[in-house]
C-alpha cells in the first residue's frame, strides 16, 4: 500500500470522520485507516449526540438521515442509594422544535458507519480493518505518514491526526502521551436492551420519535467512584454504569456484576421489564480533565477526542467534545498545508482553536471536579443512605411526631458520620471544583 496523501487520519471515530469531512470539503487528499472491520465495529450500544457540533460539519445531518433514535425532550437526573433515590427532571416543548436535535441517541454502530459514509461521499479514503502500527518519521523526527499492519503498508502523508481513542497504543507508543493512570480513566460496562418502541413511550411518558435520558450518582456503582446513565432509543434501551479504574482495581468489584445490581434496582428494574438483553460491551473512558490533556501537536502531528483526553466528566460530553476537535484539527491543517508549513509551529494554531472554544474553556473551568469525586466517597456511600433514610422517615406516616422523625434523622447522620461541618465543608469543595 505504498502511497502518499496529505493527511493520514488514524481512528474513525467521531474526531477522525469529523476531521476528514471538513478536509475533503477543501479538496485535501485524506486517507482515515481504522482497526475494525467497519467504523463502528468497536462502538457498539448507544450514545447521546448534540446536533450543535454535528451541524458544523453536516448542517444538513437530518436531510442526509442521520440515524438519530429519539430526539431528547427530557433529562433527568437520579441520586440513588442501593435501594432507593431521588428524581429531577427538566422536560421542554422547545426541544422538540426550534431547538430539536440539540441532543438525541443514537447507536454507535449504526452512527459511525453512516459517518463515515458521509466523508466518503466528500471523497475521503476510509480504509477498515488496517491497524496503523507506528509512525514513519523524518531524519528530524518529525512525522511523515504511518506505517500499517499490512503487507508494504507504509503510507506518507505530510500531516497525520491521531484519533484512535484513550487507551490509544499508538499515541503511547510513539511518546506523544503517556499511558495514563488508573485514576486518569473509568471504565463503564454498557448493556443495550431490546424493547418495543410502544412500550418505552408508555414507561416514560414520550411519543413518535421523543426521548428521555437519565444521568444517575449515588451508590449505584458500589461506594466506587462513578456515574450511571440510562438513554431511550426507537426500540431499545441504553444501560451504563462505569467507575474509576483505580477504585475497581482497589474493590476487586467485577464490572458484570456492577451493571446486573444496577439493573436490579427500584426505579430501573420497572423501566427494563420485559427487555431483552442484545449486546453488552466495555469500554474506556478519559476522566483525567484538563489536566491530563497531552502536547496536542508536533511537527507533522497533531491529537484529537479521545486520543487527546478531550473529555467533560461532569457533564458526560465526549462525542461532542470529539467533533469539535476533529473539525479544529482539520481547519488548522488545511490552513499550514496552504502555507506548505507542516510545523509544530504552524500546527500550534489548533490548540489555540481549542483554547478560545468551548472545549477547553469548559475543561479548564472543572479541572478540580475529578479529584473531588475521587476524594470524597461519601458521595457514594454515606451521603445517598443518609438522604435516602430522611426521605423515607418524613414520608412514612405511622404515628411519629415530625419533631421526633427529625432527631432520627439526625441521629441517623450521626450515625453515618456525616455532622454539619462535614456537610458544609463537602458543599463548599464541591462548589470550589465547578466554580
Amino acid at each position: 500500500m505504498k502511497a502518499a496523501f496529505d493527511v493520514a487520519i488514524v481512528g474513525a471515530g467521531p474526531a477522525g470522520i469529523s476531521a476528514a469531512c471538513i478536509l475533503a470539503d477543501a479538496g485535501v487528499k485524506t486517507i482515515v485507516f481504522e482497526r475494525g472491520e467497519y467504523p463502528g465495529a468497536k462502538n457498539l450500544s448507544g450514545a447521546v449526540l448534540y446536533g450543535y457540533d454535528l451541524a458544523r460539519i453536516l448542517p444538513d445531518f437530518a436531510e442526509r438521515k442521520c440515524p438519530i433514535e429519539r430526539n431528547i425532550i427530557e433529562s433527568r437526573i437520579w441520586y440513588l442509594s442501593r435501594d432507593s433515590g431521588f428524581s429531577v427532571g427538566y422536560r421542554d416543548a422547545a426541544l422538540g422544535t426550534e431547538r430539536k436535535h440539540n441532543a438525541f441517541t443514537v447507536l454507535r454502530a449504526k452512527f459511525d458507519r453512516w459517518y463515515a459514509e458521509q466523508a466518503q461521499k466528500k471523497g475521503a479514503l476510509v480504509v477498515p480493518a488496517t491497524v496503523v502500527v507506528d509512525l514513519l518519521r523524518d531524519s528530524r523526527g518529525a512525522v511523515t505518514g504511518v506505517a500499517t499492519g499490512r503487507a508494504e503498508g507504509e503510507v506518507r502523508a505530510r500531516i497525520t491526526l491521531l484519533a484512535d481513542g484513550v487507551n490509544s497504543p499508538l499515541a503511547v507508543r510513539t511518546g506523544f502521551r503517556l499511558e495514563p493512570k488508573p485514576e486518569q480513566v473509568a471504565l463503564a460496562v454498557k448493556e443495550l436492551i431490546d424493547l418495543p418502541a410502544a412500550v418505552i413511550e408508555q414507561r416514560f411518558g414520550v411519543s413518535g420519535i421523543d426521548g428521555v435520558t437519565a444521568e444517575i450518582m449515588g451508590g449505584v456503582t458500589g461506594g466506587m467512584d462513578g456515574v450511571a446513565a440510562l438513554y431511550t432509543n426507537r426500540n431499545s434501551l441504553s444501560l451504563s454504569v462505569g467507575a474509576n479504574l483505580a477504585d475497581f482495581a482497589a474493590t476487586k468489584i467485577k464490572p458484570y456484576e456492577l451493571i446486573e445490581e444496577f439493573k436490579q434496582h427500584p426505579m430501573v428494574a420497572p423501566l427494563i421489564s420485559g427487555g431483552k438483553s442484545l449486546e453488552y460491551i466495555a469500554h474506556w473512558l478519559a476522566e483525567g480533565g484538563y489536566d491530563a490533556i497531552p502536547r496536542l501537536c508536533g511537527d507533522g502531528y497533531l491529537i484529537a477526542g479521545d486520543s487527546a483526553m478531550l473529555f467533560n466528566a461532569l457533564h458526560r460530553e465526549g462525542n461532542n467534545l470529539a467533533m469539535a476537535s476533529g473539525r479544529m484539527a482539520a481547519e488548522t491543517i488545511i490552513e499550514a498545508l496552504g502555507r506548505d508549513d507542516c510545523s509544530r509551529k504552524a500546527l500550534s494554531r489548533y490548540g489555540e482553536r481549542l483554547a478560545e472554544s468551548y472545549v477547553l474553556k469548559d475543561m479548564k473551568k472543572y479541572r478540580r471536579f475529578g479529584r473531588f469525586m475521587h476524594h470524597h466517597k461519601e458521595l457514594f456511600n454515606e451521603m445517598p443512605r443518609a438522604a435516602s433514610f430522611a426521605a423515607r422517615e418524613m414520608l412514612t406516616v405511622n404515628g411519629v411526631g415530625k419533631k421526633q422523625k427529625q432527631k432520627l434523622i439526625m441521629q441517623n447522620f450521626r450515625g453515618e458520620k456525616m455532622s454539619i461541618f462535614r456537610l458544609a465543608r463537602l458543599l463548599w469543595q464541591g462548589w470550589r471544583a465547578v466554580k
